[in-house]
């Protein structure tokens, strides 16, 4: 057993703070890692030493070599990956191993074979847990596509396209039988290879109106696990989570089997540290498939420690010190119902798109019984370009459904963030909605249950630091659709604008002139100047946060100009390509 003394969080933001919040309650120092743009950050501010890395957005904080030198340099005896970033990379705590440091997680060989998709299958298969029909890794070209039809022809679609080195909800795509099969697998393959820097993918049978449920786990070296109860993940966007609620709502016999079945899983895979095993379930027969294991720390840790009072980043350094777990499952005790909501610089009336370069103008964060507030924003701060867009997650606690709805509700109304569009009116229709509030929801919620987006905007007017806010009715700002004819006027007012609205965007469009709906990094330009284009047709593939988006003419015509190239980083509204109308 080795006495950690210094931490280095290779990360940054909100969890670099959470961090560094328990090292210090540990009598440990924290040291910070930042690249140049982070120069100001908040969470810079709690560590006890702070080391630049460079000057590479994303980059710095994912260069193995460049970290592993800032822990020698500042005498740090252990590394914390937080989540995201190298968390999940057996060659970043290999190299930690190999250059004497401690890395705060899972044993590389652990984290390589988990990471990788097809062997956490066999590893799960093993352990006796169900597995929901799949492949091995796809072999490339067309004995892919014949592996694929062989599967569909067995089990039928729709399927799910995964990257084999995924995770996060990333690099994942679903199938329809009348998709165009080639396409997706090639997009899939390019998203994992950006996501994950492998390429290899595989398919599984896709489970209809399934819910997203993950099991907390600590695990000591000396064969000691305990859960630490259940997260129901299954709100979600494109695979992405919006709002976690610990416990999930299942009979008790059922989370006991769950429970059991992530056991056996962290057992037969010899896993050490914290970890969160991942399962959909059918609530309506009660089977349930194993998914995946993350092992890292979850953004959403937070809702399982305010039921379960177990600070989980305290028991990763003490596990990684060598001490075996202080407290039997019995002891554990589950009290209540928290939930998680992220609020995001995000516009959802405009597909999320996220509001990076914008300043927040004030900053009034909710309080009161029962709220967690875990965040690095305040008045001033600039939402940055290069990263995700979370701005602060808000945690509530209650002792049972309706007080928690209710607490996040108020919590939601008092809080208050002028500057960029954000998630947060979104989040308080969602505590409206009907089926919500009966707690019956699954990974299809946002996708069945559209009336979620029909909330009022605001406009919102400081005078004095006084927030005064205008409402416009929910139909004047959701339900716009152009009008078919194009008024000459709008045309070169949208035209002369720098920043550009959907609908001006849209109305550009019209006139034959693509503009960008988001920020971006060009991809592939697909037509040449000259060629003739139809309603329909693919101009332009972007690439931004990890996925691509297709850029499709919505008029028939000649390209007559192209305006980006291949690598191009572009912003909303920015001009791509001209069309002449035919």
């Amino acid at each position: 057993m080795k006495k950690i003394d210094k931490v280095l969080i290779a990360n940054r933001g909100e969890i670099a703070l959470r961090i560094t919040r328990t090292l210090k309650e540990l009598n440990i120092q924290a040291i910070a890692v930042y690249e140049k743009s982070d120069g100001d950050a908040y969470y810079l501010r709690f560590a006890n030493k702070a080391v630049m890395i460079g000057d590479q957005p994303v980059k710095d904080y994912l260069d193995i070599k460049k970290i592993i030198q800032a822990a020698h340099q500042t005498g740090a005896d252990a590394i914390h990956p937080g989540y995201g970033f190298l968390s999940e990379s057996a060659e970043f705590a290999e190299a930690c191993e190999k250059a004497g440091i401690i890395f705060i997680g899972p044993p590389p060989q652990v984290i390589k074979n988990l990471g990788n998709k097809v062997i956490a299958r066999q590893i799960a298969e093993r352990a006796g847990i169900p597995l929901i029909p799949g492949t091995q890794s796809l072999s490339a070209g067309d004995a892919g596509i014949a592996e694929v039809n062989n599967f569909v022809q067995k089990y039928g679609y729709p399927i799910m396209l995964k990257a084999t080195a995924g995770g996060g909800g990333r690099g994942i795509r679903k199938l329809e039988e009348h998709d165009d099969l080639k396409g997706q697998m090639d997009q899939a393959r390019s998203e994992a290879m950006l996501a994950f820097n492998d390429d290899r993918i595989y398919i599984e049978k896709t489970i209809a109106n399934a819910c997203h449920i993950e099991v907390q786990v600590l695990a000591d070296r000396y064969g000691n696990v305990v859960h630490l109860g259940t997260r129901d993940c299954s709100i979600q966007r494109r695979h992405q989570k919006l709002l976690e609620v610990a416990p999930a709502n299942l009979p008790g016999d059922l989370l006991e089997n769950i429970h059991q079945a992530a056991i056996a899983v962290i057992k037969e895979s010899r896993y050490v540290n914290a970890g969160t095993v991942e399962f959909l379930v059918d609530r309506q027969t009660g089977e349930f498939w194993f998914l995946e294991v993350n092992t890292r720390l979850q953004v959403e840790h937070t809702v399982t420690e305010m039921i379960t009072g177990i600070d989980i980043v305290r028991h990763q350094i003490l596990i990684a010190e060598g001490r075996a777990l202080d407290f039997r499952q019995d002891q554990i005790h589950i009290k209540g119902i928290a939930l998680e909501v992220r609020i995001n610089a995000e516009d959802p009336h405009n597909n999320f798109l996220p509001e990076g370069g914008k300043h927040i103008d004030i900053y009034n964060p909710p309080g009161g019984p029962g709220i967690r507030l875990d965040g690095t924003i305040y008045r001033g701060y600039r939402i940055p370009l290069a990263y995700d867009s979370l701005l602060v997650k808000l945690i509530v606690w209650g002792y049972e459904w309706e007080q928690t709805i209710n607490r996040l509700k108020r919590a939601l109304m008092d809080f208050v963030i002028i500057g960029p569009n954000t998630t947060i009116p979104m989040y308080l229709s969602i505590c409206d909605e009907k089926d919500f509030k009966k707690r019956k929801f699954d990974t299809r919620y946002v996708e069945t249950h559209p009336e979620i987006f029909n909330y009022p905007n605001y406009d919102h007017y400081v005078i004095d630091d006084q927030v005064y806010m205008a409402m416009a009715e929910a139909e004047e700002t959701v339900k716009s659709p152009l009008d078919q004819s194009i008024k000459r006027e709008d045309l070169l007012s949208s035209k002369e604008k720098k920043h550009l609205t959907s609908n001006e965007i849209g109305t550009l469009k019209k006139a034959g002139i693509i503009c960008s709906p988001i920020k971006g990094k060009v991809s592939k330009v697909l037509p040449d100047i000259g060629d003739v284009v139809l309603v329909g047709d693919i101009l332009i593939d972007l690439e931004a946060m990890k996925m691509h988006t297709h850029i499709i003419s919505e008029v028939d015509g000649r390209i007559s100009d192209i305006m980006v190239e291949q690598g191009d980083t572009i912003d909303v509204g920015d001009a791509l390509i001209l069309i002449e109308l035919r």
